[in-house]
């Protein structure tokens, strides 16, 4: 795995920084408080997210890493791993889950598993590196090297931790004393005395014999109390049925007075009734004072009275066309017959002897045809006349019949009026009485819905379908009285072996009380054994499979940093971690220099630095060679160069000395400056 860029926005002191990595060395040059741990706890941070936990500290990693002047408290990191695959990552440092990118921009965060407290666990599902490991064996913090020489016995005492158990804080030998100890001071065993097991057990047996004594008041009491319960519950139940009741009366007189308020349409009503009938007596009263037999025969005489109306005008030709007609015809055949002659007779004279009998004709045509007209006008003058008085005699009937018809129509309409806004009224209340009793189907199936839980549904039905509600309430309420009374009476008799129940109270509160606490220390007692036995098992298995390994590859390491100075590292249960000197001499650590200690502790780090992931880790050094001098910085620096090709190296100094170093060697190196 290779980190190839780091952008951070805000993070700490250090702002908007972009920082290019290549694949090996990598030396990042800064002043002191420039901001080179704070860039190695930004990559951290990246990886496994930002605490807000102080774990004892004055400011937990948020608190402390928070920009005071700017909103943004972000940054991102690109890199690759051994099988190509390339990831971005963009971190809010306030919210627990970074976005994560692969090569082609496409968002996979959710392809990863999120712990509750620690956040997505990303990168130790590529690399299977937590972030204890991280720290412990990839990258290396300044505080870990900035010891005084008094304190050389710390430092060895981490690496015989590292090399033991993996990690460079924890010691099996203190860890086991520890767990003894406690085991110990807050359990005991059963060959101790005065510790807490022991003392939980003489009060157990202590209070079970005082026990044994009260017994028989507490199962008087127990009957008591059965009988309370059972009476309390009935009473439960018959509150909830009064409030069923309860609650049905007020649905009840809801619809009564819903009914109540339907008698204003019968009044309506009833009043409509009256007024047709008052229109209808006034209109045969009218009938009959007018001597009209009914209603019928008024209407069949006015309709025959228009029939009768009808104008005579049809016949004022009919005589004058009869007279004229014969004078049309003598006049055709005189026509006829001068038509003849014209043709026939030959002497011009005779042809017209015809002419004059036509002219006659004519002349006798229009002397009849104004007579006529004379004999008609005065004819028509009379029948005009005569027609005008009989038509005047028919109108007065027409009239009078006509007026007595409009008078029935009136009546009629008023009545047909009333007729209406009755039916409407009788309308109104049937929609009203369906509506009512719907809402009250509506409103006892809410009410059976409400207490269904609560009581046998058989019963509800029971009580609301009850036909006197009134009697059922008053039911009810008298049991409820009754079983108070009989509840005050227990309590009574309850209250009497009191006394004699107390000490029992008190000592099964106690005695509960003891158990709870013995269970818990022998709980405690068996976690205690099952962690020895597992923190023994981890050690074995470590000091046999894995130790070995480390302090094979860390003797390597440091006879080729040292020249060969120092050729053999091991680590034993009963002396610590032993050095081999090029004479052969076997050694403590403790009689090295703070520098060849310093030599010892990094090459045990980078000897675990292989071991601890399937990805090819880089290795990370903050301020690792403060207490190196010249020579032991060249060897390492060699040594890291020569044989660590293949492996990314990242150096965060505050002095050019590795810088000078790879130059006068010729070694190549990326150098990035803060």
């Amino acid at each position: 795995m290779k980190i190839s860029k780091i952008k951070i926005n805000s993070f700490g002191n250090l702002e908007d920084k972009e920082i290019d990595l290549s694949d090996n060395i990598n030396i990042i040059y800064g002043k002191n408080e420039a901001g080179k741990s704070t860039l190695l706890k930004f990559i951290t941070n990246m990886f496994y997210g930002t605490s807000k936990n102080k774990k004892g500290r004055e400011f937990s990693d948020y608190d402390r890493y928070k920009p005071w002047g700017r909103e943004d408290f972000s940054g991102k990191i690109s890199y690759q791993l051994d099988d190509g695959e390339k990831f971005e990552v963009f971190r809010e440092f306030s919210k627990k889950n970074p976005k994560i990118y692969n090569g082609n921009m496409e968002d996979i965060s959710k392809q990863y598993p999120i712990d509750k407290t620690l956040g997505s666990q990303f990168f130790y599902e590529q690399t299977k590196v937590d972030e204890q490991t991280f720290l412990s064996t990839i990258a290396s913090m300044q505080q870990e090297v900035k010891l005084e020489k008094g304190s050389q016995n710390v430092l060895i005492q981490k690496m015989a931790n590292l090399a033991g158990t993996g990690e460079d804080n924890v010691s099996y030998k203190k860890a086991m004393d520890k767990l003894y100890k406690k085991q110990l001071d807050e359990v005991g065993t059963y060959r101790s005395t005065g510790k807490p097991i022991n003392l939980a057990q003489s009060k157990l047996n202590d209070l079970k014999n005082k026990k044994h004594e009260l017994l028989g008041y507490k199962n008087l009491k127990y009957d008591f109390e059965e009988s309370k319960l059972a009476i309390e519950d009935e009473i439960v139940q018959d509150e909830l049925k009064l409030e069923i009741l309860k609650k049905m009366k007020k649905i009840n007189d809801k619809e009564i007075l819903e009914h109540e308020k339907l008698h204003y349409n019968v009044d309506l009503i009833k009043k409509d009734e009256m007024e047709i009938l008052e229109l209808i007596n006034k209109k045969e009263y009218f009938l009959e004072e007018n001597g009209i037999e009914s209603e019928e025969v008024l209407v069949n005489d006015y309709n025959e009275k228009i029939n009768s109306l009808e104008p005579l005008e049809r016949r004022k030709f009919d005589l004058q066309k009869v007279k004229i007609k014969k004078y049309l015809i003598m006049g055709f055949i005189s026509i006829i017959i001068n038509v003849l002659l014209f043709v026939f007779m030959k002497q011009m004279p005779l042809k017209f002897v015809g002419l004059p009998l036509f002219l006659i004709i004519l002349i006798a045509f229009f002397i009849e045809k104004n007579k006529l007209k004379k004999e008609h006008m005065i004819k028509q003058n009379k029948e005009e006349l005569s027609k005008k008085v009989e038509e005047n005699k028919k109108l007065q009937v027409f009239e009078k019949n006509k007026t007595a018809l409009e008078q029935v129509n009136i009546i009629n309409a008023k009545i047909e009026v009333f007729e209406n806004d009755k039916n409407a009224q009788l309308k109104i209340m049937e929609e009203t009485k369906e509506k009512i009793k719907s809402l009250k189907e509506i409103e006892k199936e809410k009410l059976k819905n409400t207490y269904r839980t609560k009581v046998d549904i058989y019963e509800i039905n029971k009580l609301v379908n009850s036909e006197d509600i009134n009697a059922k309430i008053e039911e009810i309420t008298n049991e409820i009285n009754e079983k108070k009374l009989e509840l005050h009476r227990i309590e009574l008799n309850k209250n009497n072996i009191m006394p004699q129940l107390e000490d029992l109270a008190q000592i099964e509160e106690d005695l509960v009380n003891t158990e709870e606490e013995y269970d818990g220390l022998m709980k405690k007692n068996n976690s205690m054994i099952v962690v020895k036995q597992a923190l023994e098992d981890a050690y074995s298995k470590m000091k046999n499979n894995v130790t070995p390994k480390f302090t094979s590859s860390l003797s390597e390491n440091i006879a080729k940093i040292s020249n060969n100075k120092y050729n053999k590292v091991c680590l034993n249960d009963e002396n610590g971690m032993m050095v081999e000197l090029a004479s052969g001499e076997i050694v403590p650590a403790e009689r090295l220099s703070l520098g060849t200690i310093d030599q010892l502790y990094l090459s045990l780090r980078l000897s675990m630095n292989t071991e601890v992931s399937n990805e090819n880790m880089p290795v990370i050094l903050d301020e690792a060679f403060a207490y190196y001098d010249e020579e032991r910085l060249e060897n390492i620096l060699k040594y890291l160069a020569d044989n660590y090709k293949d492996k990314q190296i990242i150096i965060l100094t505050c002095t050019n000395r590795e810088e000078n170093i790879y130059d006068r060697l010729g070694y190549d190196y990326n150098k990035v400056k803060l």
